[in-house]
């Protein structure tokens, strides 16, 4: 995902570069929505020290999951990434239920141009971004979401995310001591 991503926090300082975390979710995973408390108070805890980074993986038992990272990115191009990402994953059941055509009215919701996320998802200008990322995803390991990856290290939400928080915590101090 281009450095605009959703789960961006601003710009850190050039002298203090920021810990990444990459998180690979997708809109349809019932634990990736149990996931954003952990992800709230991370970004809370840690401002501009830390950089999460949502990352596509989108789970073929989810038949919708490929369209809602595609949604994403149009909603990064929009500005409202983030926002987008925290609206639908409140509503897995609604995207279960009504698919693409409710990937549009939460962007109607947001204020966002309905009409370019409906054209898309039909012209599919975002398909190489959530490609790429599931292919890297694959590569490094991940068979799940959520999944975190902070320092090299590989962090499995998709069985359970019991005491992944305070794991993601200690790696991120232990990276931020390190740098100073």
């Amino acid at each position: 995902m281009n450095d605009s991503s959703p789960a961006t926090v601003p710009a850190p300082d050039p002298a203090r570069p920021a810990v990444v975390l990459d998180v690979w979710c997708e809109l349809q995973c019932p634990d990736c929505r149990t996931a954003l408390a952990d992800l709230r108070a991370l970004r809370e805890r840690y401002g501009d020290r830390l950089e999460p980074r949502l990352r596509h993986f989108p789970l073929e038992k989810h038949r919708h999951s490929f369209a809602a990272a595609q949604a994403v990115e149009e909603a990064v191009e929009q500005g409202q990434g983030w926002p987008y990402v925290e609206a639908v994953l409140g509503r897995v059941e609604e995207l279960d239920r009504e698919g693409e055509p409710f990937l549009v009215e939460v962007a109607r919701e947001l204020g966002l141009d309905a009409e370019e996320f409906d054209t898309a998802l039909i012209d599919g200008r975002h398909i190489l971004i959530v490609d790429a990322d599931q292919a890297e995803g694959k590569a490094i390991g991940v068979t799940g979401t959520p999944t975190y990856v902070i320092g090299g290290e590989r962090l499995d939400g998709g069985k359970s995310q019991e005491g992944l928080r305070a794991r993601v915590e200690e790696i991120a101090d232990r990276l931020l001591a390190e740098r100073g």
